[in-house]
């Protein structure tokens, strides 16, 4: 019997994605369980092994969070899933103690999030890439839509079909590919950072051969790139090409940091959305184009002393934007434009053997993924407990994690509020399914349909 010959099974929930949202998810859907308020809830994961950001994970990575934002500690700090109790687990919380810092790398934090994910493994169902989110077909009581067919493809795409009462997407953002390299997509030569470290120990550079690469891009990612690229691979010469006049330290000052707590969620929804944008707007610097100071000061550190040396390997061009890249021959060909304030643009083409796009993440997948089901989910506007907005025929609540920072604000796409919004999630879950399995237990009403109230 092939995988697609399997009966579909039916879930309360299925979940698509498993980083660390939706494990957030699991371990509070295991509490609501331990509480008397079970729920069968199934994960969805395409990677074949659970990792976290795991080409982008050098060895200068550090968390730009507290480890006490783990999983679950901000609302729960006696779990047994806390970052403190994995490293007295794994014999480590003294050695940490000693560290005296609040960020462990990044390396380590990969670690405890398998370290969780572990406890899940009957849950998660890994090396299956969700290609659709479809109706049922079948119309419960009133006409309504009860559950959705959840489609998956394995890497030899062999299909799987599942069933779902309710569905949490979470699959992250996907890499952001600027127009003059839209038709270089597939060029072993160019990689998006979220590959990095799979592709560079393909490239001439991992073998000790000189190469010209381009590391594009003025935030944290591209910083650590570049420093990469810098102590890893010295027979690589490098040119950090950033569109602003200086790098920029990321505002991560206590009073600022306060717009990541979860109760300034609220303050960003009950506004309306010219009011989130403005507050969105004001803290882009806090995430967005820019780097932590500590990783300035060592780049800033790293570039005197190729003044002192006479020895310039790296270098880092400010005022310079990529308004066309090319491959040809022997590399790829970019096409720079440059300004100064006052002056009239200049233009130059420079050669590199390699790029490396620092580029950010577009969130736009879950439209995608929903699309079977957008005639129900509107403009896909979600409430305050990131239930998607939909019609009174759709039945199955349809909850976004990641997707909603224009309504949630900045924090919707990192680490900070996640054991809140886990919770919030998992309870709404848990009152939408209990309203349903009400309402399928009456007789169909006579006059139409009725709405499920969100919660």
């Amino acid at each position: 019997m092939t995988l697609r010959d399997l009966p579909p099974a039916t879930h309360d929930l299925i979940g698509i994605g498993f980083g660390p949202s939706n494990l957030a998810l699991a371990i509070a859907l295991q509490e609501l369980a331990s509480a008397g308020r079970p729920l069968d809830a199934h994960f969805l994961e395409k990677q074949q092994d659970y990792h976290w950001h795991g080409n982008t994970l050098v060895s200068q990575s550090e968390m730009q969070i507290s480890f006490l934002k783990d999983l679950v500690s901000m609302r729960n700090p006696t779990s047994p899933y806390s970052f403190v109790n994995y490293l007295h687990r794994h014999g480590r919380l003294v050695d940490f103690i000693n560290l005296r810092t609040f960020y462990p790398s990044r390396m380590e934090y990969n670690d405890y999030l398998r370290w969780a994910a572990a406890h899940f493994a009957g849950q998660c169902s890994h090396g299956e890439e969700v290609v659709a989110i479809e109706p049922d077909g079948r119309e419960g009581p009133g006409g309504r839509i009860d559950r959705v067919r959840v489609r998956s493809a394995d890497a030899q795409g062999r299909e799987r079909v599942r069933m779902a009462r309710a569905i949490v997407l979470s699959t992250g953002g996907t890499p952001r590919i600027p127009q003059p390299f839209a038709g270089l997509q597939g060029d072993s030569r160019v990689t998006h950072h979220g590959g990095y470290l799979n592709w560079i120990t393909r490239q001439p550079c991992a073998s000790g051969k000189p190469m010209r690469i381009a590391v594009i891009g003025a935030g944290q990612s591209g910083a650590e790139a570049f420093i990469d690229l810098h102590d890893c691979y010295p027979s690589a010469k490098v040119d950090w090409i950033v569109r602003g006049a200086a790098l920029k330290p990321a505002d991560d000052s206590p009073f600022v940091n306060e717009i990541f707590a979860p109760a300034y969620t609220d303050v960003v929804f009950e506004q309306a959305q010219a009011g989130r944008d403005r507050l969105i707007e004001e803290y882009l610097n806090t995430n967005y184009s820019v780097i932590d100071a500590d990783l300035i000061e060592r780049i800033y550190a790293m570039l005197y002393r190729q003044k002192v040396s006479g020895q310039f390997r790296v270098n880092l061009l400010t005022r310079k934007s990529v308004q066309a890249a090319q491959a040809v021959t022997n590399g790829i060909e970019l096409t720079i434009t440059s300004a100064s304030p006052g002056d009239d643009a200049s233009t130059e083409s420079r050669r590199y053997d390699a790029v490396v796009l620092a580029t950010g993440y577009e969130r736009e997948n879950h439209r995608r993924l929903l699309a079977p089901l957008a005639s129900y989910l509107g403009d896909f506007s979600v409430d305050r407990d990131y239930r998607v907005r939909a019609r009174s025929e759709l039945a199955v609540p349809v909850y976004l994690q990641g997707f909603c920072q224009s309504s949630h604000g900045l924090s919707d796409t990192l680490l900070s509020v996640l054991p809140a919004r886990a919770e919030e999630i998992a309870s709404s879950v848990h009152d939408a399914l209990t309203a349903q399995r009400r309402w399928t237990a009456q007789p169909a009403q006579a006059g139409g349909t009725q709405a499920i109230a969100a919660t």
